[in-house]
């Protein structure tokens, strides 16, 4: 089961992503990003001035400004992303979100499932998704030969 992420999340975890993926220490215009994230311009200029007040990404202002991470992406986890972005886990919960706060047969599992899924989150570091992404990709690099 996927956790129920808002639009807002997906981009913010997008932006995130594309700033670990670049060379540490160059700030990345926001235009640049929104063209490769796909996302609309206007909306993650709101995206990364949330992720700046939360301490993810500094900006650079100038000609060469823009953003970049504030921390190296293996300090920063998807799930301490999506909590800044989406708010504290459990408001959205599975075991919550039945009749109010009424117990079921399945609260107990629901609260399982989340605990596992915020466990994944939280180790997963956006440092490590990059290199997966790159070996994924570099496998499917077609190889010429004459």
């Amino acid at each position: 089961m996927v956790p129920k992420i808002s639009v807002k999340g997906q981009y913010a975890l997008q932006a995130v992503f594309d700033l670990a993926t670049q060379p540490q220490g160059a700030p990345v215009k926001i235009a640049e990003i929104a063209r490769r994230q796909r996302i609309p311009q206007k909306f993650l200029e709101l995206i990364l001035a949330n992720l700046k007040q939360g301490g993810f990404v500094e900006s650079r202002r100038g000609a060469e400004g823009g953003y970049l991470l504030a921390r190296p992406p293996e300090t920063i986890t998807v799930g301490e992303v999506l909590r800044h972005i989406e708010g504290p886990a459990g408001e959205g919960s599975r075991g919550a979100r039945r009749r109010g706060r009424e117990e079921t047969p399945f609260t107990e599992l629901w609260r399982s499932v989340d605990r596992a899924v915020s466990a994944i989150l939280d180790r997963t570091t956006f440092a490590e998704l990059a290199r997966d992404w790159a070996q994924k990709r570099a496998q499917y690099v077609p190889m010429w030969e004459i």
